[in-house]
């Protein structure tokens, strides 16, 4: 019964091999979700305690600055080592480094003991910085990395198991990753934890080499010879091939408008629990719902709009859920209705977004898997962040020269009217691409 529920849910997978492969990546991403969601509510919490949190939109700039820099060492990295190797190399320095952060936030002057807020205490900057990365450099890897043994018709079947695997790390993180849960006095201790979660990541991959068969081991074939770029030839590639373009304005469009939303949410956090314990046990409960979401949704079929619909439908989905969300906020900005909204935005993510567009990866290159996918990931990630945070800080000098109420009410017209226009573009180039991927699978070509 359970095979059979597993088989209409993903689809009949060929082989117990297949199984074990995507149950086995699907374990590891889990395993790096809880980590990560584990740490993002500690990274608001912590940040908003001591830097402040108008100064949210400011970190986020920082942060795409600072990922530029660590992006070209992630390419030169994927040029000179194996890709497993990367992963061992990384696991390494995420969790050292999160054994270092528990230790200096523990610290009464420097660290979460010290409430006075300034922007000048540098850790906190840092600490942001640090959190922010994990989701830039370990995500797109892992994806890179499953999309080099996938064909388009396997991952239709494992990228959707692996995705309810990772909903299920989304819920785990959260939920335990708490300093009330674990009785410590803030949530310093909690970062060491997260910190050995990412290390088991590089072991799950060690693992994952040793018992998968080579058989498994099958990507899209290429039809042109390769040659061996530098890393700027990710962007190039990107700027150049409207396909990837169109993967670039998913990502744009998406963190965007939830990055908009999502400031508005936690600023009304901060103003209701000015304490970093209770704060960021709050916003842990909202991972974990949006982590229930999508771990339900992919449980009871919702994946199948991609694989029984085809790739458009799942692609225009969730933009149109997102614009009925933003009318929604627009005119009942409240803090429960724009947690929610947030909450509803990662979850459908998770659940819709996130497998169809990693599929969009199998039929291209090395180079645009690996370079041109971490550039994307890069500026339609991060910096879509930075296009919705300098949105977001119209927010005080409108609320100064207008007064809170007006100021508010126009920053609130000028957010929901440049989503609603993002959410439009998304959905207008979700047609283009759509018929590239479905030609280029039919074809068995690779379309950069």
């Amino acid at each position: 019964m359970i095979k059979q529920f597993f088989a209409k849910v993903f689809g009949k997978f060929e082989s117990r091999e297949e199984i074990r492969k995507y149950a086995l990546l699907g374990i590891t991403f889990g395993v790096l979700i809880a980590a990560y969601w584990g740490l993002r509510p500690l990274k608001d919490g912590i940040f908003s305690g001591i830097v402040g949190v108008d100064y949210t939109p400011y970190a986020k700039f920082l942060s795409l600055i600072t990922v530029l820099f660590l992006i070209g060492i992630y390419g030169k990295l994927i040029d000179w080592l194996p890709r497993h190797k990367v992963f061992y190399l990384l696991t390494g320095f995420y969790a050292l480094s999160a054994i270092v952060f528990a230790i200096m936030l523990s610290n009464p002057v420097y660290g979460i003991p010290n409430t006075v807020e300034s922007p000048t205490r540098i850790i906190g900057w840092l600490w942001y910085i640090f959190v922010e990365s994990i989701g830039t450099m370990m995500v797109p890897l892992f994806w890179a990395f499953a999309a080099d043994v996938s064909t388009a018709s396997s991952a239709r079947r494992g990228f959707p198991l692996i995705m309810l695997c990772a909903q299920f790390g989304n819920i785990v993180g959260p939920w335990f990753l708490r300093a009330t849960r674990l009785g410590f006095k803030n949530s310093a201790p909690v970062i060491a934890i997260g910190g050995v979660l990412i290390l088991i990541v590089g072991v799950l991959i060690w693992v994952f080499m040793r018992v998968t068969p080579k058989s498994e081991f099958h990507p899209v074939k290429k039809t042109t010879e390769e040659k061996k770029p530098g890393f700027l030839e990710g962007l190039k590639l990107l700027v150049t091939n409207t396909y990837l373009l169109g993967i670039f304005v998913f990502l744009l469009a998406f963190e965007s408008v939830t990055t908009i939303i999502d400031f508005y949410f936690k600023f009304k956090v901060k103003m209701q629990f000015p304490d970093e314990l209770m704060r960021s046990d709050y916003l842990a409960t909202f991972a974990v719902i949006t982590g229930l979401l999508s771990f339900f949704s992919l449980l009871f079929g919702i994946s199948n709009i991609q694989r029984k619909l085809g790739m458009r439908a799942s692609l225009v989905t969730l933009p149109l859920l997102m614009a009925a969300g933003v009318v929604i906020w627009w005119f009942y900005p409240t803090l429960l209705v724009a947690g929610f909204v947030v909450v509803g935005f990662k979850g459908l993510n998770y659940a819709i977004n996130q497998p169809s567009i990693k599929q969009l990866y199998i039929p291209t290159s090395e180079d645009a898997r690996y370079k041109a996918q971490a550039w994307i990931e890069v500026f339609g990630n991060r910096g879509s962040k930075s296009m919705g945070s300098t949105v977001n800080a119209l927010k005080l000098p409108l609320s100064k020269a207008y007064g809170s109420v007006t100021g508010l009410a126009m920053y609130l017209s000028i957010a929901s009217i440049a989503s609603l226009g993002l959410l439009g573009l998304w959905v207008a180039v979700a047609f283009f691409v759509s018929a590239k991927y479905n030609k280029a699978i039919e074809e068995n070509k690779v379309v950069c």
